[in-house]
């Protein structure tokens, strides 16, 4: 009981849970913001964040660590235009389901092609030097990544609702999310508008890709899913649709999660992390469907 009090177990605590929250959140964001506007879940999304890290490791084989960072955004982004081109513009018009079962199936694509090119062996992401300093705060060794990753994730939100609410693709991106067929008929190029929905959380995710496998080097061909099934409960449970929800949501889970696994051995309970993240799921679909800041939608006749 003296350690969960102790202030060096709290910080440590509270600021990895803020940082896995934030790396969270750099995902929930590619999947809010498509479904606002597309109203489909992208279950690629979270094999995407896993070809990020993927393409990290084997670019900065190549090139120096600050090349290889661009390099590995910019072909993140390439790989969520072509998804969106080739898997789901065709389906535009078709039922929902046709498109849900679209994005299943480049979900396990992305993932067997993973297999196919690392032999489904793990990898070891590689080390950032700055990102994996350490620095003592109250006493508690915590890594640089851990620090930066909630500032940065704030900065990159902050320049995402200056996009949206200052310039014309964001006016464009709130028109099509409202109503889709009027923005359509009033001139507003829907499909640009759909891949650079794409291509924004694509970037986002490559992003979170190097914070979160700088914290957890580990990556295997379905390293993404778990990570991309919690961002996914994080914009469910802030409201599917709302950025600022997703957001809320991913640093709660984050913050939830890094307690329970904190717990001390003898409690046993550590097992239940991942168990709790979908049991909240599970509370705020029973308690409130369109989550916390969700809006009811009618469906128009």
């Amino acid at each position: 009981m003296q350690q969960l009090l102790s202030l060096e177990y709290i910080v440590s605590i509270l600021l990895s849970g803020i940082s896995l929250g934030g790396q969270l959140a750099l995902i929930a964001i590619g999947y809010t913001m498509v479904y606002g506007i597309l109203r489909l879940i992208n279950f690629a999304h979270g094999d995407v964040f896993m070809v990020a890290g993927l393409l990290g490791i084997y670019i900065t084989a190549a090139v120096p660590i600050y090349i290889a960072i661009p390099i590995v955004i910019l072909i993140t982004v390439a790989l969520g235009f072509f998804i969106e081109r080739a898997a789901y513009k065709p389906l535009r018009s078709a039922p929902r389901m046709s498109v849900m079962i679209s994005a299943i199936g480049v979900s396990y694509l992305l993932q067997n092609t993973a297999t196919y090119v690392t032999g489904g062996q793990p990898m070891t992401y590689p080390t950032i030097q700055l990102l994996n300093k350490t620095v003592n705060i109250a006493g508690t060794p915590i890594k640089l990544v851990v620090l930066l990753t909630p500032v940065l994730v704030l900065l990159l939100i902050v320049l995402l609702t200056q996009i949206i609410n200052r310039t014309k693709i964001g006016m464009a991106m709130r028109a099509v999310s409202k109503d889709f067929e009027t923005s359509r008929l009033m001139g507003i190029k829907v499909n640009t508008v759909i891949s650079v929905t794409f291509v924004i959380g694509s970037a986002l995710a490559a992003v979170g890709s190097i914070l979160y496998f700088s914290t957890y080097p580990g990556i295997t061909p379905t390293a993404g899913a778990m990570p991309g099934l919690k961002a996914f409960v994080a914009a469910v449970f802030g409201g599917i649709g709302s950025i600022p929800g997703a957001v809320i949501g991913a640093f709660l889970i984050g913050i939830c999660e890094t307690i329970i696994k904190g717990l001390p051995s003898a409690w046993d309970v550590s097992v239940f992390s991942d168990a709790f993240t979908f049991a909240l799921l599970i509370i705020i679909l029973t308690c409130k469907p369109t989550g916390l800041f969700g809006e009811k939608a009618t469906d128009k006749v």
